[in-house]
């Protein structure tokens, strides 16, 4: 049987065990938050986004989650710096043209800030004369920083990415830097 770790990643970690190639001061990595041998990333979460990573022991398994071949969906709360209105939501829906082409279509809905949202170290930059608002966005594809493209393409910079979900599993109970066992 197959181990699977669900771990809410902080902002400011490395999706990887080591700091191999990083520049200037030592990074945190996942060894700092998990000991359990033999488990990898299945996919990646860049540095500046927290939520949900998940590891495992199975080659299979790893590829069925990271590969876009599967669809497998990934569920976003993104903090955008605006209020998109509907045009722009339904641009989002129906994918965005990126310098590395088209996005397929994504589910997108604005949506309160989450309760119970863990406060970020450090926090995210504010600006006193434009408002910021949460969408989720569910895509099924994992294109390099995906999420934060697609934002920006439509005039609303991400300014905070956390990934809720993974296909069934969840961010749910877990709080940023712990970890806990999945079923597969």
């Amino acid at each position: 049987m197959a181990r699977v770790i669900l771990f809410n990643k902080p902002f400011d970690v490395l999706s990887q065990f080591t700091d191999k190639g990083t520049q200037g001061s030592k990074a945190r990595t996942l060894s700092e938050f998990i000991d359990v041998p033999g488990v990898y990333a299945a996919g990646r979460l860049d540095r500046d986004s927290e939520g949900l990573l998940v590891l495992t022991d199975d080659g299979k398994l790893q590829n069925r989650i990271a590969s876009p071949r599967f669809k497998m969906e990934k569920t976003y709360w993104v903090q955008v710096e605006g209020v998109p209105n509907d045009a722009t939501l339904e641009r989002l829906r129906q994918g965005v043209e990126l310098k590395d082409g088209m996005t397929r279509p994504a589910k997108v809905r604005q949506m309160a800030e989450p309760a119970g949202l863990w406060a970020r170290n450090p926090p995210i930059r504010v600006r006193k004369n434009i408002p910021d608002s949460w969408l989720e966005i569910r895509i099924t594809e994992g294109r390099n920083r995906q999420v934060r493209r697609m934002t920006a393409a439509v005039g609303h910079p991400t300014l905070r990415l956390i990934r809720y979900g993974v296909g069934a599993w969840t961010i749910e109970g877990i709080k940023t830097g712990e970890w806990r066992e999945g079923r597969v």
